[in-house]
């Protein structure tokens, strides 16, 4: 996934999103994405309940570039399971997880900032 190449080797604000996928850089996109510093990815999660360790993988790796992720978990709020909170904990990354619009929107602002941000977005319809 994240090793792969991305859709884009940095960065972008999220243009737009609804109908199952997003906007980017002149790019539409559909599915979830994982938005990390050096590239934005298609990402296999359509829901909370498909997030595993493995699926953040490519977030833990890039520890030493993050201080914060911010999970974009669809139309409603949620709260991320204990288990997953306390790897972002051991990696020393700050997580907040939301719906997928207020993690756009939050997003936009962190890379407008030059934040050392990411984003895991799961696409709405």
């Amino acid at each position: 996934m994240a090793d792969a190449d991305p859709h884009l080797p940095q960065a972008a604000p999220i243009d737009a999103y609804g109908n199952g996928g997003f906007r980017f850089a002149g790019m539409s996109h559909r599915g979830s994405l994982l938005c990390l510093p050096d590239g934005i990815w298609a990402w296999p999660v359509t829901c909370v309940a498909d997030l595993t360790p493995a699926l953040l993988a490519p977030v833990f790796a890039r520890a030493d570039k993050l201080d914060m992720v911010l999970i974009g978990g669809g139309k409603d709020p949620f709260l991320l399971p204990a288990a997953l909170r306390q790897q972002f904990h051991d990696h020393r990354i700050s997580v907040d997880a939301m719906t997928t619009a207020a993690a756009v929107r939050t997003w936009n602002i962190l890379i407008g900032e030059g934040r050392r941000a990411g984003a895991g977005l799961i696409a709405v319809d």
